[in-house]
């Protein structure tokens, strides 16, 4: 009986090395957790830290390209000038920001009478200028091509009144600007001015623009430049473009008016005109 007692009777310094190796198992899975819990918290925050730089990194990247794009369009597509002065009123007021189609006539189009352009006037209204600071001038340039300043003093804008081979004559009897013998009604003319003040009688060379403003008491243009080389006569080569669009303020968001004052003028007769012309 005591035999069999003691046989079946447990070992109680065996429940106790049993606990203990469960209680050090339990301990060593906690402080393991516990280890790979700081290792998860400390590489998120690494994966956050680097997650930040490249963020940056991006950003800078992607301003990079956008201005980048913007001057590629500015200087072969599409570029935004600053309307400075009041010459080309009501037309386009001071301070308008207008797009200029640099694409309107590089495909074989010419300048149309008509047609509001911009233009480089080196040569024709002034006279070439010594070159200047290179950085400051690029750093203007990147600003003017982004119509976020004045665009260069070289650079005009202007109503095209005659092409080539044109006589333009200001003015006749009723005090109308001709052209061809025909006379031209300017209903884009600012309210009160005259056509001209000044009388002209022009034959306008192959190649060449006629320009005026349509503020005619604000404007200094091709009139202005009779005696000058060149005769105010605007290279066709020197025409940036057109100007389409006023883009700028958003109250005036719309495109540059059209006219059809020039639709009755005919062609230049091909033999030129017979009377020669005086300024």
């Amino acid at each position: 009986m005591d035999t069999e007692a003691q046989h079946t009777e447990r070992d109680p310094s065996s429940d106790t090395e049993e606990g203990s190796r469960s209680a050090r198992v339990s301990d060593d899975s906690a402080r393991a957790s516990e280890d790979a819990g700081r290792v998860a918290e400390d590489s998120g925050r690494v994966s956050q830290d680097s997650g930040r730089a490249p963020s940056w990194r991006r950003t800078a990247l992607v301003g990079g390209a956008c201005v980048a794009f913007l001057l590629l369009l500015s200087h072969f597509v599409i570029q935004p000038f600053l309307i400075p002065s009041r010459s080309m009123e009501p037309t386009l007021q001071v301070g308008d920001r207008i797009l200029v189609n640099k694409l309107a006539y590089r495909f074989g189009g010419e300048p149309a009478r008509g047609d509001v352009v911009v233009f480089d006037g080196t040569g024709s209204f002034v006279r070439e200028q010594p070159q200047g600071n290179p950085v400051t001038g690029l750093l203007h340039d990147g600003a003017a091509a982004l119509g976020l300043a004045e665009p260069d003093e070289t650079d005009f804008v202007k109503r095209v009144v005659g092409v080539g081979g044109d006589r333009v004559v200001c003015c006749d009897k009723d005090g109308r600007l001709t052209v061809n013998g025909v006379p031209v009604e300017e209903r884009y003319v600012m309210l009160g001015d005259r056509p001209s003040a000044v009388p002209f009688d022009i034959v306008v060379p192959q190649d060449r623009l006629w320009v005026m403003g349509d503020h005619r008491s604000q404007s200094s243009d091709s009139r202005d430049h009779l005696g000058n080389p060149g005769g105010g006569m605007v290279p066709v080569d020197r025409v940036v473009g057109r100007a389409d669009w006023i883009a700028w303020p958003f109250g005036r968001w719309s495109t540059v008016p059209g006219t059809d004052a020039f639709h009755a003028v005919p062609a230049p007769p091909a033999g030129g005109h017979g009377a020669g012309p005086h300024g």
